[in-house]
């Protein structure tokens, strides 16, 4: 039985450990079905207002991160106007996936309860991820959250089947890695981040 000090000083090192890791610094190795459905299970305690649980996750597995990250190249081309269209972020996007184990698209469902502020349920879905973040980091998983491309805009959520209302957060891509553990930085002291009021 651990004691509470040492879950604290495990949680902390997760905490402080995590670090993103860019798809192309994967290696290809895949992760265990069972490990990805373990870190849903946490995302799903995520905080929720009212129980409304909005978030939502398509996951995406060995070949079909390809044909995704194929059909975002795509998404790209065809909703990008011509004079504002570079074949390197398309390349880039069809590629983004090439070693990675999984991708999961984050996603907000909208519930339909208008007393609960959109914005709270996108935090509680950014809650659900930063369990998904800290629960790979604890797995020695390597993951990358994105927002580039079209993962942010209509095309995106018409692309899951979303409702008008729902919202895409990013792209989870998983997999692993040789070297996770960077070294990590912040860039501004903590304290010009606090006010503290007595």
């Amino acid at each position: 039985m651990t004691t509470v000090a040492q879950r604290i000083h495990d949680l902390d090192q997760v905490i402080r450990l995590r670090r993103t890791t860019k798809p192309e610094k994967m290696n290809g190795n895949s992760i265990p079905e069972q490990t990805i459905r373990e870190l849903l299970e946490l995302a799903d305690w995520a905080p929720t207002h009212a129980y409304t649980e909005p978030w939502y996750f398509v996951v995406y597995a060995g070949e079909a991160v390809k044909r995704f990250c194929k059909d975002h190249a795509e998404l790209y081309k065809q909703h990008t106007p011509e004079d504002r269209f570079q074949a390197g972020t398309y390349e880039k996007l069809e590629h983004m996936g090439d070693k990675a184990s999984h991708l999961i698209a984050l996603c907000m469902k909208r519930g339909d309860n208008p007393n609960i502020p959109v914005l709270e349920e996108i935090a509680a879905t950014s809650c659900a991820a930063q369990n998904i973040l800290l629960a790979a980091a604890a797995r020695e998983l390597a993951v990358y959250w994105g927002t580039g491309g079209q993962a942010l805009k209509p095309a995106m959520k018409e692309y899951l089947g979303l409702g008008e209302a729902d919202q895409v957060l990013g792209l989870l891509y998983l997999g692993y890695a040789d070297n996770v553990l960077v070294p990590g930085k912040r860039n501004k002291p903590l304290e010009q981040k606090i006010k503290w009021v007595s």
